[in-house]
């Protein structure tokens, strides 16, 4: 039987974030949170101290390590098995994060920023997310433009996962970045045509939850107030060779995969 997507919980631990900046900002309740991501049915953790918001000012690498370190060392303390992701952009950070127990690293940036966490996610032996993003969180929004969105995400994933593995990394994994310099429009091409990325020979994560896509299209202007239509798409996007789906409401992810199983039994797909 196929299997369902893995279930990535966000723990934002920033005063900024999109949806949620500001409610985990302290380490225990960032702890907390993570911690009951899980028990709803994670199957791991990016924890992330810095938002990548449209706008968003990036910040030190001494706060970011304030923001993460004591959360990712708590939760490992709580849950030794379960991995753990570091989203960041900063070498300095990727480092500390995995010597505090993170076991994967998350780089918006596709090793644009700072080529060095390729090359310590070759040392480390640790899974490399590489995201597309047109410029940086702060411009990435002014005027997104492309020729063919696919075709020009396709074609940097290529390049940035040639240079991942020409640095030694071994565990790639991509994701087209919706929301990160694309139009409303430009996201909803890249997910009806989402299954041509699996020629990328990768796995694929998928990032649509609360994004602002989605409150466009369907009128919701909170962000938290689109968890329904986060998993109603998720459903909708089962079939599009995902195999990691980072959200923020587990709860309903996980329902939707015990309904998916319950459809499933006893069925070869």
């Amino acid at each position: 039987m196929a299997s369902f997507p893995q279930i990535m919980g966000i723990v934002n631990v920033t005063p900024d974030s999109f949806s949620d900046g500001g409610l985990y900002a302290d380490p225990v309740k960032a702890i907390e949170h993570g911690l009951e991501l899980l028990e709803e049915g994670a199957d791991l953790l990016d924890i992330g101290g810095e938002s990548s918001r449209p706008g968003a000012q990036p910040v030190s690498v001494e706060e970011e390590l304030r923001r993460v370190l004591p959360v990712i060392e708590g939760i490992r303390r709580h849950r030794p098995e379960v991995p753990i992701s570091v989203d960041t952009t900063k070498y300095e950070v990727a480092r500390a994060a995995l010597d505090a127990g993170a076991t994967m690293l998350n780089d918006i940036s596709a090793l644009r920023f700072d080529v060095r966490i390729g090359e310590l996610a070759a040392e480390r032996d640790v899974p490399l997310v590489l995201m597309h993003m047109q410029g940086t969180p702060q411009t990435m929004q002014l005027n997104p433009t492309y020729g063919d969105v696919v075709k020009e995400v396709m074609q940097f994933l290529r390049e940035r996962i040639g240079l991942a593995r020409a640095l030694g990394v071994r565990q790639i994994i991509a994701d087209v970045g919706i929301g990160f310099g694309k139009t409303v429009e430009h996201n909803w091409q890249l997910l009806r045509r989402h299954r041509e990325f699996l020629q990328l020979g990768v796995p694929l994560l998928l990032g649509i939850s609360r994004k602002s896509f989605l409150g466009v299209t369907l009128g919701i202007p909170e962000p938290r107030e689109r968890d329904c239509a986060t998993a109603m798409l998720h459903a909708l996007l089962l079939d599009s060779g995902a195999q990691i789906l980072r959200v923020h409401n587990v709860r309903l992810l996980a329902q939707l995969r015990m309904l998916w199983q319950k459809l499933h039994e006893g069925v070869l797909v």
